[in-house]
């Protein structure tokens, strides 16, 4: 029971109701329990094969949820016979443990060379807020790498008495965190969500002497988890199977540090970000600039890793054990684009761009990008102005083959609840499968209009758990919430689309039992996003859950969603019910 106050001496009181099963559920377990009052593990299990789609299930696994639900609801003994009512079965379907949208398993091909795959990828991981003045730590690190993060980026600079190594954001207010700190908390907590290989990508401003510090930090942390190539040049990449529970090193070869470094010109532009939870995705392509397109290297690359052109190259003996380290070789683009994505036959390495640079170049070099990531990795990075760490539109790079995405794990907003969906893909893991069209030899990023591939229909049928999840007046003083669904779709232009349902009036328990089609072009890139919004007659409308999944991994059939907040953490009950096919 809910209590709200009208004009400050009367109040109103509003109960809470389940609602019913809609319709589609009452008719399936009507038809599956075949007119009866009870479904048996025999008729679950044919439900389970012909609605849901699981072709694979057996009586053993029906008879499972059976006893598992029996004895949520009825803590009824184990080794009675045991069958489902409608009630029971409504609760099968909205449980979203026993009935998620989405396979928890690892279940893609994982012994293809990494740069097969896109990676979950972090940037500047080590910053606790903003890019200027926050405080650096290995507490975001953790944090990442139990999200499942695997690419966790560190900036090298010398301490104060230039005898040891600090990580900071360099050039900034940032708070430093000594190296060695970090490093012992990725060797904690680097496989706590994933067995599947953690790179380290590491921004160096360091003397040779300081490196050579690093050098024996990262070997005596490590030990036999640290991955050395066995020859200087990679032909290829080996595959995540083979690097289970090992740590890369992925870096320039050294640098000669210089004393009087060089100030790089800032940009002066400020983010709009104005939406509390960041612009829709359409919205985010990178500005325009005047600066010519074709590109120096000054011009594509802002951020520190690849654009020093204050650090000159020096004779990489000087560092022996520093190089022997690197396992991914980053490279400096020095020159024209297309000649730095040159595939050689003999050498795999990683260049990297800023999210301005890859926009220009796809318009012209969209296929050079493709082909260069089949065998070499492209990592992306935010443009330098992303002061308050915020995020950018991760497909435009997914669409050509980019691996690695780097992205503000603390930039909350919609980019980051895209980046968390598409690597809910293949169980969490952290790495995800290209699809089968980025590895092909004649693939090409030339943006052609694409026929439609499939339609998914999606049904919205209802929604629960925010009276367990949320105060009874967080969404509004004087009554229940309005809600409302946005149903839609992320990923190449053609296909991005946004809907949503019904506004369900003073209600904790919506049921909106609408339905939509999603034609797809490219239904492999595709992310699903659902977000629910409580309706505000005179103010903007309120955040109440959200998600997104991929759309290549959909289960079929009825299913159980839950949605999570805006810093993507699960809320523990707030879930929707929907029925996703395939048409």
């Amino acid at each position: 029971m809910g209590t709200y106050r009208m004009c400050g001496c009367f109040t109103r009181k509003f109960k809470i109701i389940e609602a019913a099963p809609p319709p589609d559920v009452i008719a399936a377990f009507e038809k599956y329990a075949e007119g009866g009052p009870q479904m048996t593990a025999e008729l679950l299990h044919r439900f389970l094969v012909d609605v849901q789609g699981q072709g694979g299930a057996k009586v053993s696994d029906a008879e499972e949820i059976l006893l598992q639900v029996l004895q949520k609801r009825h803590h009824m003994a184990k080794f009675r016979k045991h069958a489902l009512t409608l009630d029971d079965f409504h609760h099968y379907l909205f449980s979203s443990d026993l009935n998620p949208p989405i396979d928890n398993k690892v279940h893609h091909d994982m012994t293809a060379p990494l740069s097969h795959y896109f990676i979950y990828t972090g940037h500047n991981s080590y910053l606790t807020g903003n890019q200027l003045s926050s405080d650096c730590s290995d507490v975001p690190i953790i944090k990442a790498l139990k999200r499942g993060v695997r690419v966790v980026e560190l900036d090298l600079w010398p301490n104060s008495t230039k005898d040891d190594v600090d990580v900071l954001h360099g050039r900034t207010l940032t708070a430093p965190v000594e190296l060695i700190k970090c490093l012992k908390s990725i060797k904690e907590h680097a496989f706590s969500a994933s067995e599947y290989p953690v790179v380290i990508t590491l921004e160096d401003h360091l003397t040779p002497k300081l490196q050579a510090k690093v050098a024996q930090m990262v070997a005596q942390t490590f030990g036999k988890m640290l991955f050395r190539p066995e020859s200087e040049c990679l032909k290829e990449f080996p595959a995540p199977e083979d690097l289970k529970y090992r740590i890369l090193i992925s870096t320039k070869p050294p640098k000669e540090y210089l004393e009087a470094q060089t100030k790089k010109d800032k940009e002066k532009e400020k983010d709009s970000d104005d939406d509390v939870w960041g612009k829709e995705p359409t919205e985010l392509t990178a500005e325009q600039e005047d600066e010519k397109t074709d590109s120096d290297a000054s011009d594509n690359n802002q951020d520190d890793e690849d654009s020093d052109a204050f650090e000159p190259e020096i004779d990489s003996s000087r560092a022996p054990g520093y190089k022997s380290l690197i396992a991914i070789p980053g490279g400096k683009i020095t020159g024209r684009l297309k000649e730095a994505l040159k595939v050689e036959p003999d050498k795999v390495r990683r260049i990297s761009l800023s999210e301005q640079a890859l926009e220009k170049a796809t318009v012209s070099y969209g296929t050079d990008l493709v082909r260069f990531t089949q065998k070499n990795f492209l990592r992306i990075y935010p443009k330098g102005t992303r002061f308050n760490s915020s995020n950018y539109k991760p497909q435009i790079g997914w669409m050509h083959g980019a691996q690695m995405i780097a992205f503000n794990m603390q930039g909350y907003g919609r980019s980051l609840w895209l980046m968390q969906g598409m690597f809910r893909a293949n169980g969490g893991c952290g790495y995800v499968k290209k699809p089968d069209f980025l590895m092909n030899v004649g693939a090409n990023g030339e943006r052609a209009k694409l026929p439609v591939k499939k339609r998914l229909r999606v049904k919205v049928y209802m929604g629960d758990g925010w009276h367990l999840d949320f105060k009874h007046t967080h969404f509004d003083t004087y009554s229940p919430p309005d809600f409302y669904t946005k149903v839609g779709i992320a990923g190449v232009p053609d296909d991005e689309i946004m809907k949503k349902t019904k506004i369900k009036e003073d209600n904790w328990t919506p049921v909106w039992d609408e339905e939509f089609t999603f034609p797809l072009t490219v239904p492999e890139l595709a992310l699903l996003r659902v977000e629910v919004h409580e309706y505000d007659m005179s103010e903007k409308d309120d955040f109440a859950g959200q998600t997104c999944l991929p759309v290549s991994e959909l289960k079929q059939g009825i299913r159980a969603v839950p949605l999570f907040d805006r810093k993507g953490e699960k809320l523990n009950s707030t879930r929707l019910l929907m029925r996703f096919d395939f048409v």
